[in-house]
């Protein structure tokens, strides 16, 4: 008869499991809370502790760390002195391990750091030739299919043990990464001297950047992503630029207050605006440059009404993201068949650090947080920003932080009107940014990422008409690019904290 040991935090679906293999003449043996739990459930069951001959002690720290255990479960049955030691033993075989474990990620501390159970499953997926390791009860249903058909064959029990293998690396990884926060170096908390990923496949993509590479989406285990919930209405499936500027798009949107819109290509802004309502910011976001937002991705922070799908099914985009839309909006949107609608909550950002990679290695970092709480925010030039500029240079401070560098942001009662990033100096991108802009230029307020090294910057500006600028500050000649501000009536503020992204 064959022999499962099932040992399990989360229980959903167990007893089903147990009750299911019971059926097709297996065995069951379970540790102490998974046999209560099966026993309840009106199961035969054996509990571990009556073939160790040992109750669970030290607070349940050792319940199934046993020979009578794992030898049944280790043993390769093909070894004559395997045989030899279970038979000199007692020990019988498993054939069927399940388990899941302490849900660590969740209420991260010491008593949360199984022992037994990745025992348990290392053991398992490490004899996989032999035994069937299960660890995600979403998996439940497949294995007792293969049960039925005789049982899971080499190739899927290889596939299960990979899986396994995959959970407790993850789990380990967690345990690594709340050590680290626990003993962080002041200042150096984000960067660990080791640094320990592993990510699951959430999505496979469409395709990478571009057609000839594969591509795919992963998920940190434990950490909450608007991906992993997000709802794809219609349109073909997402590749690897429809996510990387979705990304973009829905951090930037969601970091406004009030109705707001964004259209973004390649990773930046194209336009952005704060209006009364949602088709409005539309309208005006996309009005800002429409020869950039063709082929582009809208992300709005509210619901899409019919008025707005309207306006979004007039232009071609690839993606559009939105806490909701209404019924009237989906079905005008129907008819744009390879429109994605993704419907998403707010990111999360909970990762805590930018990864790329490199040749042999990773390069990290801390992630670039923006503070608007205008705390060490300075007024450098002789004329300060009036309110209306005020509300329009933190808007642009916001819009150019989410540019590529070097990156230059014009801004007009809060409609990003012209934008550039990406350049090799930053006066080309100021010029850039003012073509863009044309005569909503003038009157308006601009952004810059990173310090100005020249005031020739400041002349283009101040020459398209723009009233105020925003920028870091920091460089040798500061005094050079106040003087021109002043000399050509400019508000100027220093934030003291650049945002360069690349």
């Amino acid at each position: 008869m064959p022999r499962a040991l099932l040992s399990v935090h989360d229980k959903s679906g167990v007893a089903e499991l147990a009750a299911r293999l019971v059926e097709h003449g297996w065995s069951i043996v379970a540790s102490g809370g998974t046999a209560g739990h099966l026993r309840d459930a009106g199961i035969e069951v054996t509990d571990t502790a009556d073939i160790t001959g040992f109750p669970p002690i030290l607070g349940h720290r050792v319940v199934t760390l046993h020979p009578a255990v794992h030898g049944g479960i280790l043993a390769d049955t093909s070894e004559d002195s395997h045989v030899s030691d279970m038979a000199a033993h007692g020990i019988e075989t498993f054939d069927l391990v399940v388990v899941n474990l302490y849900p660590f990620g969740t209420s991260p501390g010491t008593e949360m750091i199984d022992i037994g159970g990745p025992a348990l499953v290392r053991a398992a997926a490490k004899n996989h030739a032999r035994v069937t390791v299960v660890v995600d009860p979403r998996d439940y249903d497949e294995l007792v299919e293969m049960v039925a058909g005789g049982g899971p064959g080499p190739g899927e029990r290889r596939r299960l043990a990979r899986k396994a293998f995959g959970v407790t690396s993850a789990y380990d990884a967690a345990i690594a990464a709340w050590l680290d926060e626990e003993t962080a170096e002041p200042g150096r908390g984000a960067v660990p001297p080791f640094l320990t990923l592993v990510a699951e496949r959430a999505e496979v993509l469409r395709y990478g950047e571009n057609p000839h590479q594969v591509g795919a989406r992963y998920r940190l285990p434990g950490v909450e992503s608007w991906w992993d919930s997000a709802v794809q209405w219609q349109g073909r499936d997402l590749s690897y630029l429809n996510v990387l500027d979705a990304e973009a798009a829905w951090r930037l949107v969601n970091r406004f207050d009030g109705p707001a819109a964004v259209v973004v290509k390649h990773a930046n802004p194209c336009g952005a605006a704060v209006a009364a309502t949602i088709g409005e910011a539309y309208d005006l976001a996309h009005r800002a440059d429409p020869v950039s937002a063709f082929g582009g991705i809208v992300a709005v922070n509210g619901e899409v009404d019919e008025t707005t799908a309207r306006a979004i099914a007039g232009v071609f985009t690839e993606v559009v993201v939105a806490p909701s839309f209404s019924a009237a909006a989906l079905e005008v949107l129907a008819e744009r068949e390879s429109l994605r609608l993704l419907e998403a909550r707010a990111p999360f950002g909970a990762m805590g650090i930018d990864v790329r990679s490199i040749d042999g290695g990773l390069l990290v970092q801390s992630v670039d947080e923006q503070d608007d709480s205008l705390d060490g925010f300075t007024v450098a030039t002789a004329r300060t920003p009036d309110d209306a500029e005020w509300t329009s240079l933190l808007f642009a401070w916001q819009s150019v932080a989410a540019t590529w560098s070097n990156a230059i942001s014009i801004v007009a009662d809060r409609v990003l009107v012209g934008n550039c990033g990406g350049q090799p100096n930053r006066v080309d991108a100021a010029r850039i940014a003012v073509q863009r802009s044309g005569e909503r230029a003038r009157g308006a307020v601009a952004a810059s990422d990173a310090f100005l090294p020249f005031a020739d910057t400041v002349r283009v500006l101040a020459d398209a008409g723009v009233t105020a600028l925003i920028q870091p500050g920091g460089s040798v000649r500061d005094a050079e690019s106040v003087a021109a501000a002043d000399e050509a009536g400019m508000a100027m503020v220093f934030t003291g904290t650049r945002h360069f992204r690349h």
